[in-house]
């Protein structure tokens, strides 16, 4: 029998929830990671923070399931935080440039700690039209 190559751990308090998780986030682990957000939500916690630290690998699908679980957590009042994200989630969210939507900060800084920190209610972010870019330049029909 394989090992698993993700795991998943939870712990409350109160209404948060910091959920750790080790190992790969992939298209075969990204399942395991979306119900696990998602059963903080079913549970009534609205402030989730996601620790990455012992994450050594996040691909297009991990991405995909912070930002579901991100979308659905403001949907219900509430905000998911990723913390540490390893090099190739940085990467993605450099190039993507989404990383204001899972870091609750611009690029470049760093995420708040995971310490005892009291449980502010977090900022709504805001609501950003992005502008229509060219991807193809010259003429194209």
């Amino acid at each position: 029998m394989p090992l698993p190559r993700l795991t998943i751990h939870r712990h409350d308090r109160r209404k948060r929830a910091l959920i750790t998780l080790a190992g790969e986030i992939d298209l075969e682990s990204a399942p395991l990671v979306c119900a696990a957000l998602a059963r903080c939500l079913s549970d009534g916690i609205r402030v989730v923070d996601v620790d990455l630290t012992a994450v050594t690998f996040c691909d297009c699908s991990g991405l995909n399931a912070f930002l579901c679980a991100a979308h659905r957590t403001k949907e219900a009042g509430g905000v998911l935080q990723l913390h540490n994200p390893p090099q190739s989630l940085g990467r993605i969210l450099d190039l993507t440039g989404c990383g204001f939507l899972l870091l609750g900060l611009p690029l470049g800084h760093l995420p708040p700690s995971l310490g005892d920190v009291p449980d502010p209610l977090a900022p709504a972010l805001p609501d950003r039209s992005v502008p229509l870019v060219t991807a193809l330049s010259g003429d194209v029909r």
